[in-house]
């Protein structure tokens, strides 16, 4: 991969990145921070990386980060989500988009990060599995377990009205 490759990767694919951790973390700060990191991966290898898989690579590289901000996350607490939480609870009826985030926040991570490549960034099954590391049967089963548990939650009509 050249220099120019790396520039146009990184105006090719540095928006989706950001949506797809985004998604996946629920913060936007952590999830710029994720971009960052992937492309600091992505410029550490630039000669070692084929300009061709450079998607493949930045959107597997992309989830490890996420994996690994997750498991960081995990040992801390965040004091803006505590208030975040408490503002919430004292508004009314909550809107579509956070009612979907919820019912994404109820997915184990690898369901998420399926159904996110899936459903908002487009990914064939066999894309999927070559950026999860996944088998395709394996794939098809957390696509299907992850719209279901989110048809369930969403089907709730107590929560959407």
């Amino acid at each position: 991969m050249t220099i120019a490759d790396y520039n146009t990767s990184v105006d090719l694919h540095a928006d989706g990145i950001y949506r797809f951790a985004v998604k996946h973390l629920r913060d936007e700060e952590l999830a710029k921070d994720v971009v960052q990191e992937t492309f600091a991966r992505l410029w550490m290898k630039v000669h070692e990386v084929d300009a061709a898989k450079a998607k493949s690579y930045l959107f597997t590289t992309a989830h490890h980060a996420m994996v690994d901000e997750v498991r960081k996350g995990k040992r801390s607490t965040r004091m803006e989500e505590h208030h975040e939480n408490i503002r919430h609870a004292s508004q009314g009826q909550p809107d579509l988009k956070e009612v979907l985030d919820q019912a994404l926040a109820t997915l184990p991570d690898i369901q998420r990060s399926v159904v996110l490549l899936r459903d908002l960034e487009g990914y064939t099954y066999e894309e999927i599995a070559e950026l999860t590391g996944l088998n395709l049967p394996q794939v098809k089963v957390y696509i299907y377990r992850g719209r279901t548990a989110l048809k369930e939650y969403i089907g709730q009509l107590d929560l959407v009205l």
